[in-house]
Formats: structure tokens, sequence, C-alpha cells
């Protein structure tokens, strides 16, 4: 058997950096945040010591799943806006959203901390993914929602809530449709 290549490592260096991210993805919702090392590990299927060199704290692999979770959600919007054209439709990105948070616990986290205002967070932590969040995501939702009251925040809440049966209940699939029309009743108003 020969040795392995560069890119070999690399790719499984990767993939198992994917892997723990997610797995900690899932745990942060199952646990509160109050996570260890270990348990990220356990979940993985990975040794300690594999987990812990690629996160020698808790703290640096929220971090991490976070980052990853904006960039996949401003990625996703980017895409969005880049098909919908100049008259983006609000009910279509709502289920855009639903359909990303399902597959992607990353980025669904990236909402559900901003609905509690990443209290999780130490404070430091707290104000810089506050302040991305309203930039890159919240702003331009505004913009596509056409209005900047509080029911930006509602429509969201309806959505985050709805997405949270999802990983905390275990529902296997979501009426996408029938809760992206929910969520947008509260930015429309209309009964």
């Amino acid at each position: 058997m020969s040795p392995r290549t560069k890119e070999q490592n690399e790719f499984i260096r990767l993939q198992r950096r994917e892997q723990i991210l997610d797995v900690a993805a899932r745990a942060f919702f199952l646990s509160g945040g109050s996570f260890d090392i270990r348990d990220i590990a356990r979940e993985a299927e990975l040794g300690y010591g594999t987990v812990y060199h690629y996160y020698p704290n808790r703290h640096l692999l929220i971090e991490d799943v976070l980052g990853s979770g904006f960039e996949r959600c401003e990625q996703a919007l980017a895409e969005w806006v880049n098909i919908s054209g100049s008259s983006p439709q609000l009910l279509t990105y709502c289920k855009a959203l639903l359909e990303l948070w399902q597959s992607d616990a990353r980025a669904y986290l990236v909402y559900k901390m901003a609905m509690e205002h990443y209290v999780s967070l130490p404070t430091k932590d707290r104000h810089i993914a506050k302040r991305r969040f309203m930039e890159q995501l919240y702003v331009p939702l505004q913009t596509i929602a056409q209005c900047e009251d509080e029911s930006v925040d509602h429509m969201l809440a309806v959505l985050v809530g709805c997405c949270g049966l999802h990983y905390y209940a275990g529902t296997s699939r979501l009426d996408v449709d029938r809760i992206a029309y929910l969520a947008t009743q509260a930015i429309t108003k209309e009964s």
C-alpha cells in the first residue's frame, strides 16, 4: 500500500473538518451550546485527539461553525438574488431559506442565534456576529420585503421556529410552502 499523496491528505483533512462542524452545529441545538469536545468526537465517531487537533476548545469550534454558516447563508442569498433578478419575491426567498436550513444546520444556526441576539456567544463575538448578520443578511431581507419595521423579525421568528421542529422534534420534512406563506403574512399583514 502506497502512502497517501498530499492532495489525498488535504481532502481527508477537509472532510473531517466538515464532519466535525456538522456534528457541532447539531450538538449546539441539543445542548444549547454547552457541549464538550469529547461529545463532538463521540458523535462524529472520531478520536478525541483528532477533534482536539482541529479544535482545541469549544469556543473556536463554535466560531468556525458560525463562520461557515454565515458564508453559506451569504452565498445562498447572492445566488438567490442572481436567479431572481430585479424583482425578487419574498415568498420564494422564504422557501429558499427553509430548504437551505433543512439541509444545513450551520446555516440555520446563524438565523436561530440571531433571533436570540447571539446571547450564547461571548460579548466580543456577539457584537461581531450581530453586525455581520444585520449587514449581510438582515438588511438585504428588509430590502426584499420592502419594509423597515419589526415585521421582518416576526417573519424570521416564524421561519426559525418552524424549522426548529426539524431539528428539535425530528420532523423529517417541513411543509415549506405553507410555512413560507404563513411567515410572509407577518410582512403583508393579509388575513
